[in-house]
């Protein structure tokens, strides 16, 4: 395997990918400036051997909210125009491919948080945090339960809140619920999205 040379270039120089398919939120990029300035910059952008970028496309947006002039650089001028296009996908998918050991997260983010290190610069928005806590417990969602009551009826149900609205759930469907979560949460990594997945999910088995 052949070790590739980092080495500075000037941000100007640098030439997004039109047909970039990966977006990227201004949310997103000041959290991307955030992470450069704390941890420093710990991964390079990738380009062809015409300074084309193939991975990091968040990156250069940071480092030009950062008013950085040059950027590190990794050169891969062997990949030919089909596995350049091709790697600019899958550098995207492949990281959203992995999942997340809930348990551990939360405990890992405990421990960041006890020693007072900001941890929204890991890039978990708060309603995620949140999100994790709940999930990580062996209970899931029942932990959103304020009653407390493990022995669930028709009769003493538990109910889903947004906005005015209160849905009564029995103990089968805050399980199958949480399940669904759990699910949700391993595919995607976010909690975002969790109601039009379900939504959409609901009008697929209907249909």
């Amino acid at each position: 395997m052949t070790a590739h040379k980092i080495e500075q270039r000037p941000v100007e120089s640098l030439v997004p990918y039109a047909r970039n398919a990966r977006t990227h939120s201004d949310e997103q990029v000041a959290q991307i400036a955030a992470s450069i300035k704390e941890f420093g910059w710990t991964n390079p952008i990738l380009v062809d051997g015409e300074n084309g970028i193939i991975a990091g496309h968040g990156r250069l947006q940071a480092a030009r909210k950062l008013g950085l002039k040059q950027v590190p650089v990794i050169e891969l001028a062997h990949l030919t125009d089909t596995q350049r296009r091709a790697y600019i996908l899958a550098d995207n998918k492949l990281a959203l491919n992995a999942g997340w050991d809930y348990k551990t997260l939360a405990v890992e983010l405990d421990d960041l948080a006890e020693q007072e290190f900001d941890v929204s610069l890991i890039g978990f928005a708060e309603g995620e945090l949140d999100t994790i806590a709940q999930t990580s417990s062996s209970d899931g969602l029942e932990d959103l339960n304020a009653g407390g009551d493990e022995s669930r009826s028709s009769s003493n149900p538990d109910y889903l809140k947004f906005g005015k609205n209160e849905v009564a759930l029995t103990a089968e469907e805050l399980e199958s619920l949480n399940e669904a979560l759990v699910q949700y949460l391993e595919q995607y990594g976010v909690s975002f999205g969790f109601a039009s997945w379900l939504v959409e999910g609901k009008v697929n088995r209907d249909a």
